[in-house]
């Protein structure tokens, strides 16, 4: 069974608070074989500390839920509100789609979309994130729906998308689909 202590500074909120707690118990248990009834995980507040000759006695900034960044993204780029979306982007943001189809501009992604498709909007199924050394991954899945260019409509094609997130910024873009073979079966 084990327990996990979190030392903060005071200044943190309840949800920060939460969600750290929720995200270091479920690391814990991805090392520790415990059940989720047999994981505790705690935080306690120091008033004040001292480090590198340095008095602190408030905590950082928190960051923003990954998952929340990317899907404010993709609801963006489905409005085509293209000044929101490049909001969200990191210097040198990257994207790879199907196809080997790479771009750094989100006008580069609409004129190769425009060869493909009129329109396309993602249902979304499930955002999951885990977290590496440079950022947090996000993965998100779920379905396209849309219009061919000859005007027909789709739908039900998967999709996954898995975004680098750093300091609340999308970094890269990597995306999975299955429009060729459907728009193969429909020409």
């Amino acid at each position: 069974m084990p327990v996990t202590q979190i030392t903060l500074l005071p200044g943190y909120d309840d949800e920060v608070r939460a969600r750290l707690v929720d995200r270091v118990s479920a690391a814990v248990r991805s090392v520790i074989a415990s059940a989720e009834a047999g994981t505790t995980t705690y935080v306690q507040e120091a008033a004040t500390y001292r480090r590198d000759g340095r008095v602190f006695t408030g905590g950082g900034a928190a960051r923003p839920v990954a998952a929340d960044v990317v899907r404010a993204f993709l609801q963006a780029m489905q409005s085509r509100d293209l000044m929101l979306a490049r909001s969200f982007l990191a210097p040198g943001f990257s994207m790879c789609f199907p196809g080997g189809a790479c771009f750094s501009t989100l006008d580069e992604l609409v004129g190769w979309g425009a060869t493909r498709y009129r329109r396309v909007s993602k249902h979304f199924d499930r955002f999951d994130e885990c977290w590496a050394h440079d950022g947090t991954v996000v993965y998100c899945h779920g379905h396209l729906l849309g219009q061919w260019p000859d005007g027909s409509d789709f739908a039900g094609i998967r999709f996954i998308d898995r975004f680098l997130v750093v300091d609340g910024l999308l970094v890269r873009q990597d995306v999975w689909n299955d429009l060729a073979e459907h728009r193969g079966a429909s020409s």
